[in-house]
């Protein structure tokens, strides 16, 4: 299947999880005749959760856009971790309503909120990890460049947030609001471009199986000479 009805899908689910998100903000002051400034910021938990949450959303769209660049087509286990890594984008304001509303409470709901939503960003990683690991080891089958393998310190470097949400989620227990934080860090850490460019030439780029020296279409050796010009 070629990749754009797969791209398609998948916009629409992101912008669909990302407009979701400003609901929790609408009702904000609303009926309120005077002191408005006290309320508005009063409700700073709903502005952390949005913030943190649309990063995230935005972040996972930039590089599912880089990921489906390296695809020539994708097969149908590919669709399935895409509709799974989809429903955990989706479910992602479920989560952000419960830390808008319950992360300074203090008898448990912040806690239960602030794990709640690592758990979602733990699934979300494990599904965007899983489509990279695919990737790599069905090149032949899927992506642009049937050499391509991604190197270990890539993946490492891509995959990493997977470790982070766990860490953070596990933090979420002793204290939410430094779990929030820590969420907002990791999709901070992914606004760095962590996976190679998919318009490398394969001989160029730093995940391609081509040999050192060489150069795309030439079988000669980095000392090997110019052949004379007719």
């Amino acid at each position: 299947m070629e990749t754009r009805r797969a791209e398609a899908f998948s916009d629409g689910v992101f912008a669909v999880a990302i407009t979701v998100l400003v609901f929790d903000l609408l009702p904000i002051g609303a009926g309120i005749g005077g002191g408005l400034g006290h309320v508005l910021l009063k409700e700073w938990p709903k502005y952390a959760a949005y913030v943190v949450s649309f990063l995230t959303i935005g972040i996972v769209w930039l590089n599912h856009h880089t990921l489906m660049a390296h695809l020539r087509q994708v097969s149908r286990m590919l669709l399935v971790l895409n509709l799974v890594l989809m429903m955990c984008v989706v479910a992602v304001p479920f989560p952000t309503a419960l830390v808008a509303e319950h992360l300074t409470e203090h008898t448990g709901g912040g806690t239960a909120a602030a794990v709640t939503y690592g758990l979602v960003m733990v699934a979300m990683s494990v599904a965007f990890s899983l489509m990279w690991l695919y990737l790599g080891l069905h090149a032949d089958e899927v992506a642009r460049q049937p050499d391509f393998q991604p190197s270990v310190r890539t993946t490492i470097r891509f995959s990493g947030g997977l470790v982070a949400y766990v860490v953070a989620t596990l933090v979420a227990l002793v204290s939410p609001g430094g779990a929030v934080a820590l969420y907002g860090a990791i999709a901070v850490y992914y606004l760095f471009e962590h996976l190679p460019d998919p318009t490398a030439a394969p001989g160029s780029a730093p995940d391609s199986r081509s040999a050192p020296g060489s150069s795309p279409g030439s079988a000669s050796g980095p000392g090997s000479r110019p052949g004379p010009r007719p």
